[in-house]
């Protein structure tokens, strides 16, 4: 004991050994990790900045944009210091920042693939905004990218961490309803003329890209299964509001093993936000499924699944986090978003040859 304390006390770690656990002192364990930002639009804004405020396990302490006259107000507002401010340009000096573990990428789809992997060459954790990617090759280029840098990888399926899907996860393996034999499902809004790059299919928009993932996901973690194929057909009713391949509205079913069926639905043109689960002995639904709060749910025999009065980024996060200071698996690896994209893929390729069925 005496030599222990004396290398501390030589070792200039006395003072900080007499006031935490013997570990965190030795080994400069961080109570919290350090996230930076990319991009800082109205996601970043008004859902994940003000989720961090809430994590335990995480915190906000950098930001990266091509916007440099939004960075006095995001200093002031977040405490963010000159030194954890960086420019798309300069980002990979954040190389050498050990306050930033994480780097979080908040922009368009189409810039995913280009920053995730910047990121991760700077030897940083990656958490990547859903659609993971424009394509599967872009996708599986993030996923080598942080496996060759040794980062961990996380697709923001906020829903997956939320406690009233992962009770529908549950389901899909104790079939307390019996077999399943059908999924409805359907995600959307009314977008207008406002609607920026989610109107450029260039860029990742359009429904499918933009809000198809929700639809798409939800089925594959309501079976537990991976769809066998897929026949899809966009819409436009307003055909000048979009371009670049970007549709309006995408109509794809899908069939998954034990003939279970999926009818989904992604518009621009109308809301819908709706989960609902039909099997051999009773049925079970969430409605809405997908909103930032209230998911709520009922079974046909009359169980209520009440909304959970949380902050969905916020628990994301921590799970997130918390993979990475136990070194344990992301709930959501980019296996996920990359398996998501391979369909996104099938449904264009199906609506372009006329609801061709295309197996997957």
């Amino acid at each position: 004991m005496e030599n222990r304390r004396s290398f501390i006390k030589k070792s200039g770690l006395f003072l900080a050994a007499s006031t935490m656990p013997f570990p965190q002192a030795i080994f400069g364990q961080k109570k919290k990790l350090g996230v930076a930002l990319l991009g800082l639009g109205n996601y970043a804004s008004t859902q994940l900045a003000p989720a961090l405020q809430e994590t335990k396990h995480i915190e906000l302490r950098g930001i990266i944009t091509g916007s440099p006259e939004k960075i006095p107000q995001w200093k002031k507002k977040y405490n963010i210091q000159d030194a954890n401010v960086y420019s798309y340009d300069n980002m990979g000096d954040i190389a050498t920042n050990d306050a930033i573990d994480v780097i979080y990428i908040v922009t368009p789809t189409f810039l995913h693939a280009k920053y995730a992997t910047a990121a991760a060459n700077a030897g940083k954790h990656v958490f990547c905004e859903k659609p993971m990617a424009m394509t599967a090759a872009e996708c599986q280029q993030i996923i080598d990218a942080c496996k060759e840098n040794k980062v961990k990888l996380a697709i923001g399926y906020r829903m997956q961490h939320e406690k009233n899907t992962r009770q529908i996860m549950q389901w899909a393996k104790s079939k307390p309803y019996g077999t399943m034999k059908s999924i409805t499902t359907a995600a959307g809004f009314k977008i207008g003329s406002s609607g920026g790059w989610r109107l450029d299919g260039s860029k990742g928009g359009g429904a499918i890209y933009d809000m198809g993932v929700y639809p798409l996901n939800a089925t594959r973690y309501s079976t537990g299964l991976e769809p066998i194929s897929v026949t899809a057909r966009h819409e436009n009713t307003r055909p000048d509001l979009f371009t670049n391949g970007a549709n309006e509205i995408t109509y794809f079913n899908m069939e998954f093993p034990g003939k279970i069926m999926a009818d989904c639905k992604v518009s621009y043109a109308d809301g819908y936000n709706n989960l609902d689960i039909q099997c051999a002995d009773g049925s079970y639904e969430l409605s809405p499924f997908q909103s930032y709060t209230g998911v709520k749910g009922s079974t046909s025999d009359g169980k209520k699944l009440p909304p959970c009065e949380c902050v969905q980024q916020a628990i994301q996060m921590d799970d997130d986090a918390l993979s990475i200071i136990n070194n344990k698996p992301m709930m959501v690896p980019g296996t996920e978003g990359l398996r998501d994209i391979r369909i996104v893929e099938a449904i264009f390729e199906s609506a372009k040859n006329g609801s061709q069925k295309i197996v997957l």
